[in-house]
């Protein structure tokens, strides 16, 4: 078995959990390693290893690990196609990961030093006989100059180990270069990645340039972009060109900069960037609901496996409480905040329980041990992120998301094999949650769900192939009308569809309020000789399905009205993945090529039987201040409600026209409320981006412009440049006159 030489282990230096290098090391001594590097090195295995926590959770998941590095130890059998006779090569997974477990495992004092050298013997078969410099990179190329490197770089500095051999094949497949361009696939979470690589490389040989250059690669990553991969204004991160990815590869950046910054701490390259911390609410929050991340960031990740959605939420908690140890005090502690109340509250996959590395584990349960830190109550409002084509709408009990395509953003992503069914999840799926249903999207939903019959969506019915349009999220429509408008609490969110594949073309609208969500849909036009639906909801339940005239209830979940439309239903059980599931499937049959067909119906999370008979019965015997909604327009060119108790009147405008006495010149999105003290906020958006001027006319009395950006003549607001919004949202506030 051939180790590294002396100068390799003295320039990797440092004290590991175990014991000192020179305990594995010959006698003879040549090198005196650069002590910053030394510092750098003891900071990688700090980080690392975590905390620590004295706790029988804590200590079980060190035996976990013990035991998987003991089992890897003994099963290892270096051969000229295997390093493990269950992993032929490449595996370019496996192999690499079960060398980083035996590291963690070393570095973590569960090991002694036959561990490390087995760890270096492994590493360096694996690079003899796969990852040798010179050789091919075939296949896909993340695991050539990301995911094999990482891994092998990862346990050779966790061990204290490492050769020239090894930095020779990482230059090779990740040379310098990779970083002067922030194009392709070195953008983003890649670019987060390769950096990490680069500077793992530098760790072998205390190489400062590499250092620098891994450093100051990070830059591109924290600007906000207006297209392409990375960050926008509104809060959205999108990876591939076309699909938002907080839950996947924004995880990556996210955890892989939390490293980053704690690592580097003190050193020479300290990052000082604090663009970072920004996303962490903006970005990253919105997307997760009681510990679990949201399937409409997650791209084609959404059907690996089980619980996946908890997994990356998980994986969220992580990386915040990482990267909060660079924060200043006050946004760490509202971050530890938050992250205790998503775990509290996460009871259908409980975080600390399930929470498997060691390093996590330990912060998560001295955070939660803490009586100084609240657990921060789920938030109350709606993020409308239009560059992502993406809306999240919180109330208290519940919580709802919705994801559409766009000309930006694409139905769904496929690739790699993987998502080949998601076809429709672009056409207005709408998630929701209900108290007591976290893992509603969780447990088996996507193996076994009809691909077809997405909550929320109007599709056509004709059958597509596996993998239906371009790779990698390129399946965007060709309208620019998506997005809307919300204050913060309300909104006004719309979709100008078109199917997937199909000649299908549909005008949909969801307003967001207190206890409901209206759902309406015009225009819906198709020419496929199939018929065209619109699936009210599809729950993977077992629960009871009442109806009745004009409503229906799922016990234990929420309501649904639906005035003077037939609504069809189906009880279920689906098989996928080796699993079967229950399903209650509730829609609406526009017919076989329907012109200009619509719908109108409220989904009320959470609503009793109860309250869900009274709602219909309001809408169709409306008392004396009339009905609780008014549906004020549902056309192709206009679609709008009215909600006297609120004082809200909302719409989006297709096309220029006049709603429940509001007058748009343009197409637009807008939302206007009323308040008791005679003042009212107007709130427009222009989701086209196309506008250089919007006039909104109100028929109430508008006397005086009391705040925000717009300029105020004879009733009428003017909006200047909407289109530099970039989809965003402009509320301004007014004092009503006396009519």
């Amino acid at each position: 078995m051939r180790l590294p030489s002396r100068r390799l282990f003295l320039r990797l230096g440092g004290v590991t959990a175990a014991g000192t290098m020179g305990a594995l090391a010959p006698a003879a001594a040549a090198h005196t390693p650069d002590d910053t590097f030394v510092r750098l090195r003891r900071r990688w295995r700090e980080v690392t290893a975590g905390p620590g926590h004295d706790s029988e959770g804590y200590h079980a998941r060190l035996a976990a690990l013990a035991r998987a590095a003991g089992r890897y130890r003994a099963t290892m059998a270096p051969g000229p196609s295997s390093l493990w006779p269950d992993q032929p090569f490449p595996s370019f997974v496996a192999t690499p990961r079960r060398l980083r477990v035996m590291a963690q495992a070393y570095a973590l004092g569960l090991g002694d030093a036959t561990l490390a050298e087995a760890v270096a013997e492994g590493v360096e078969h694996y690079r003899r006989h796969v990852y040798a410099a010179g050789g091919d990179a075939p296949g896909n190329w993340w695991h050539w100059q990301i995911g094999v490197p990482k891994a092998l770089l990862d346990a050779s500095v966790l061990t204290g180990t490492g050769s020239a051999a090894l930095a020779e094949a990482v230059d090779h497949y990740v040379p310098e270069r990779r970083l002067r361009r922030y194009e392709g696939n070195s953008t983003a979470a890649n670019r987060v990645d390769l950096c990490v690589v680069t500077l793992l490389r530098a760790m072998l040989d205390d190489d400062h340039a590499r250092a620098r250059l891994a450093v100051s690669a990070l830059s591109p990553v924290f600007a906000t972009v207006s297209e392409g991969d990375g960050f926008y204004r509104d809060g959205s991160f999108i990876q591939h060109s076309y699909v938002p990815y907080q839950g996947a590869y924004g995880v990556t950046l996210l955890s892989g900069l939390a490293t980053l910054y704690a690592v580097l701490r003190g050193s020479p390259w300290e990052l000082a960037d604090q663009r970072i911390f920004d996303t962490v609410e903006r970005s990253f929050a919105p997307f997760v609901h009681d510990g679990a991340c949201m399937d409409l960031v997650r791209g084609r990740s959404v059907g690996r496996r089980p619980f996946g959605d908890h997994e990356r939420g998980r994986e969220i908690a992580a990386a915040v409480l990482l990267l909060g140890e660079s924060a200043p005090a006050g946004t760490r502690a509202r971050w530890r905040a938050m992250v205790k109340g998503w775990a509290e509250r996460g009871t259908s996959r409980p975080m600390l329980e399930h929470a498997a590395e060691p390093a996590f584990h330990a912060r998560l349960a001295a955070l939660l041990a803490d009586g100084a830190v609240p657990a921060a109550a789920e938030p109350v409002g709606h993020r409308l992120l239009p560059m992502s084509a993406r809306a999240v709408h919180r109330r208290p009990g519940w919580c709802a998301a919705l994801s559409m395509a766009s000309h930006r953003i694409g139905h769904y992503e496929h690739g790699n094999g993987e998502n080949l069914r998601g076809w429709h999840t672009g056409s207005g799926m709408l998630y929701w949650w209900a108290g007591g249903h976290g893992d509603q999207y969780s447990d088996a939903f996507w193996p076994t769900v009809d691909p077809y019959r997405l909550p929320g969506t109007t599709v056509s019915t004709r059958r597509l192939p596996d993998g239906a349009g371009a790779a990698w999220g390129d399946t965007r429509t060709p309208w620019r009308w998506v997005g809307g408008a919300t204050d913060g609490t309300y909104a006004a969110v719309g979709q100008h569809l078109s199917g997937l594949e199909s000649t299908l073309e549909a005008f949909k609208s969801w307003f967001f309020l207190d206890d409901l969500i209206v759902c309406l849909g015009a225009g819906i036009t198709c020419a496929d000789g199939v018929p065209v639906e619109t699936v009210v909801d599809n729950r993977r339940t077992a629960a009871r399905l009442d109806t009745g005239d004009g409503w229906a209830h799922l016990e234990g979940h929420g309501g649904y009205v639906l005035p003077g439309q037939p609504l069809r239903t189906l009880r279920e059980r689906r098989t996928g993945g080796g699993v079967s599931r229950d399903y209650v499937t509730l829609w609406l049959d526009h017919g076989v090529d329907p012109r200009a067909a619509s719908y109108a119906y409220l989904l009320l999370p959470g609503a009793s039987k109860q309250d869900t008979r009274a709602r219909a019965a309001a809408l169709t015997t409306p008392g004396p201040d009339g009905a609780p909604v008014r549906v004020l327009a549902n056309t192709a060119g206009l679609q709008a409600v009215h909600v006297p108790a609120l004082g809200l009147t909302a719409a989006c405008f297709w096309s220029a026209g006049t709603a429940g006495g509001l007058t748009a010149s343009a197409p637009c999105a807008a939302l206007v409320r009323e308040r008791p003290d005679g003042t009212a906020t107007v709130t427009v958006a222009d989701p086209r981006c196309d506008l250089d001027e919007l006039t909104l006319t109100w028929a109430m009395p508008v006397a005086e412009l009391l705040d925000g950006d717009a300029l105020l003549s004879g009733g009428r607001l003017t909006f200047e440049r909407p289109a530099d919004r970039e989809g965003a949202s402009l509320t301004v506030t007014v004092r009503l006159g006396r009519g």
